[in-house]
Formats: structure tokens, sequence, C-alpha cells
């Protein structure tokens, strides 16, 4: 009888233990883990979403003091003192918004004038659910030359990944580049490495 007793405690404990080590190892579908950012880059963080850059292509994280109010996180591809290339994080940058396909709205519109969509698809980023569901737009557009950006009607080429992170707050990641700077595949690798908080 003593026997059984132990036996029976001893199975408890490792039940219980074995329960406890998988809700600390966070199992199960509602949590994505980070994502993979590709060698040779680096990442920008805030409190929404973390999201890497091709540093090995150039790109240098903006000091906080330099860049615009409306971005949480840059960084900044500059050739003879030209942005060629930029890639931005905006948070709680529209209101009215609770989910992508909202954020991806009011991203969208942002665009501007003479910008080509050419897909815009549904996808799923890394991290807490449902904040891992986000929209993807792909456009090309036509540089203006202002604030140190490439010549007046330099073909762009761009994507934005929108949506809300986990505490309601709308976010849109972006990277422009001059086309043919930035393949399809990095682009790719670029909405990959996004990890929503």
């Amino acid at each position: 009888m003593t026997r059984r007793l132990h036996a029976g405690r001893r199975a408890t404990a490792a039940a219980l233990g074995l329960s406890l080590l998988l809700a600390l190892a966070g199992c199960g579908d509602d949590d994505e883990g980070k994502a993979s950012v590709p060698e040779g880059w680096s990442t920008l963080d805030t409190d929404s979403l973390s999201v890497g850059y091709p540093k090995d292509q150039g790109y240098a994280e903006q000091p906080a003091a330099e860049r615009s109010r409306s971005n949480a996180a840059v960084a900044l591809k500059v050739e003879d003192g030209i942005r060629t290339g930029m890639v931005s994080v905006q948070l709680n940058f529209a209101t009215g918004v609770s989910d992508a396909a909202e954020a991806a709205a009011a991203a969208g519109a942002g665009i501007g004038l003479g910008s080509t969509r050419k897909a815009t698809k549904d996808v799923r980023l890394a991290g807490p659910s449902p904040a891992r569901d986000a929209r993807r737009i792909d456009y090309d557009f036509t540089a203006d030359g202002k604030d140190d950006t490439p010549n007046r009607g330099t073909p762009m080429t761009g994507v934005l990944v929108a949506g809300v992170d986990s505490g309601g707050v709308p976010f849109v990641v972006r990277l422009n580049a001059v086309k043919g700077a930035v393949e399809g595949e990095d682009l790719d690798a670029f909405v990959g490495s996004i990890t929503v908080k």
C-alpha cells in the first residue's frame, strides 16, 4: 500500500511538472514565437513589433532624434547623400482601426497618388494570435525628389504590412527602395522577419 501511494505521488508530480513545462514553453496554437531574420540583417524593435532590415546591404538605423515623429523606428540606405531605401514602422497611425483589413485600408490610403498596387494578400506573422493576422500590399511608385530622395520620376518599389498588435494598437511596416535594388525574395524575407507583440 505504501509503495502504491508513493508511486501515485510520483506520477502526479511528474504530470504536474510536465504541465508546468509545457505552459512555460508556450506550447499551443495561440503563439508562434519569434520570426527568423536573415543572416546579415539587423532588427528594429518597437513596443508593438520587431522587424528585420538588410544591414548587410547598407541600411542603418536612424537615430530617434533624426526621424519623423510619425515613425517609431526607421532604417535608411543612403548613397551619395540620397536616400535610396527605407524601412519604417508607424504605430497608432489611424483611429477606429480594430483589425488587419481596416489597418491595411488606412495604410493603403497613404501610399499616395501615382502609385500602382501590384498585389494585396493576407499574411500570418510570428507572435501571439490574433495579432498574427496582417495584410500585405505590394506597390510601385515614382520618387518625388524631395527630402533627399532620388530624382523626381525615379521608379521605386515598396511593400507594406499592416495589422493590429495584441494590445489593439494598429501598425504599418514599410520597405521602399529604388526599383530593382531589392529582390522579390528580400521583400518576402522582410515580411517574414516581422514579430508582432
